[in-house]
């Protein structure tokens, strides 16, 4: 792939600040007695490795049952307003304005609009009229990673044109209080709220040049993660131990992308990885041969925001710009398919 430059990088949080000792006081009270293994479930609020998240909503919000509409008319109200503000952020920290966009990628799972949100920020933002809107759900935590590759392959393909990515997932608003299941206290326990852009355009500027990106989806692995639609929302599904499934299987998936953008794992200075959750980023750095701490980026951004699925790894990318990224560094996530994504930077 031609080099594409990342010419800037912001993040934006709702407004609202969950502390994690009262979600877990929250759904005790509220889940436990709905489900009789809640006690055997609980240290999972203590162990998620998190302090704080971020919401689109206050914690009041979500001591009641909510349906479709509701969690639709949640989403439409915060959405629109949190692209805003990451996407304003990365233009001018770019140096852009909105009529300076060429394409605009948006990568959301979490919530169902049309139309969709660059669509709704046309305005807002300023964006041309001839501007191209590509956006994408269903790529869950993965999205941050596909979603900026399919940025900078949109930003090769015609030199020259700004593409702006954004990425935004409101996970909270799936948050389930009403016949739980394990998979949705856990989902309780660990996602927040967040968004991220970035401007891309082909050439060496910008503080790192995306140089090549690859996907790996494994057959038969649909139950490892997605959404299960239900009367009242979507109910997360983790079917199996992604801890476990990254330890046996992340290392040969991760050499065969890096083979297919001429690199092995040696070359690579630091990989910058999505921290789905503590035990995650454990199994990341065992089967990336790491080392226990190296993931220090990514500890820090789970502990302070939780997992917000697909921006989460643009906001270690944002730590890691900021401390100074090496001369080889790849941007890795998971999600469901059940896929890994990479892409390759080289910094600038």
């Amino acid at each position: 792939m031609r080099p594409v430059g990342l010419l800037s990088l912001a993040t934006a949080v709702p407004p609202y600040e969950l502390a994690q000792d009262r979600v877990g006081e929250s759904a005790r009270a509220i889940l436990g007695p709905q489900y009789p293994q809640f006690a055997r479930m609980a240290p999972v609020f203590e162990n998620a490795g998190i302090r704080t998240r971020r919401s689109a909503a206050p914690l009041s919000w979500y001591l009641q049952p909510k349906g479709w509409k509701e969690r639709a008319d949640a989403y439409l109200a915060a959405a629109p307003s949190l692209f805003e503000a990451a996407a304003k952020a990365a233009l001018e920290a770019a140096g852009l304005g909105g009529p300076d966009i060429d394409q605009i990628v948006t990568v959301s799972s979490t919530g169902v609009v049309t139309p969709t949100l660059e669509a709704r920020c046309m305005g807002r933002l300023d964006f041309r009229p001839d501007a191209v809107r590509v956006p994408v759900f269903g790529l869950g935590c993965a999205g941050g990673v596909s979603g900026l590759a399919l940025a900078a392959r949109l930003a090769a393909a015609e030199p020259g044109s700004r593409v702006l990515f954004v990425c935004l997932e409101l996970c909270t608003l799936s948050f389930r209080m009403r016949a739980p299941s394990k998979a949705d206290i856990v989902a309780t326990a660990l996602f927040g709220d967040g968004a991220a852009a970035c401007v891309l355009r082909t050439g060496d500027d910008g503080f790192a040049q995306v140089t090549g990106a690859a996907e790996h989806t494994w057959p038969d692995s649909l139950d490892v993660m997605g959404w299960r639609v239900d009367d009242d929302g979507l109910g997360v599904i983790f079917a199996q131990s992604i801890p476990a499934f990254v330890r046996r299987r992340l290392r040969p998936a991760m050499e065969a992308m890096l083979a297919r953008q001429g690199l092995a794992v040696e070359d690579v200075d630091r990989f910058l990885c999505h921290p789905g959750g503590a035990k995650v980023i454990s199994a990341l750095e065992t089967a990336l041969t790491l080392g226990q701490g190296a993931l220090d980026h990514e500890r820090e951004v789970l502990t302070r925001y939780g997992n917000m699925s697909a921006p989460t790894v643009l906001f270690v990318l944002d730590r890691a710009r900021k401390a100074g990224l090496p001369r080889r560094s790849v941007l890795t996530a998971l999600g469901p398919g059940f896929t890994a994504s990479s892409a390759a930077l080289a910094a600038a």
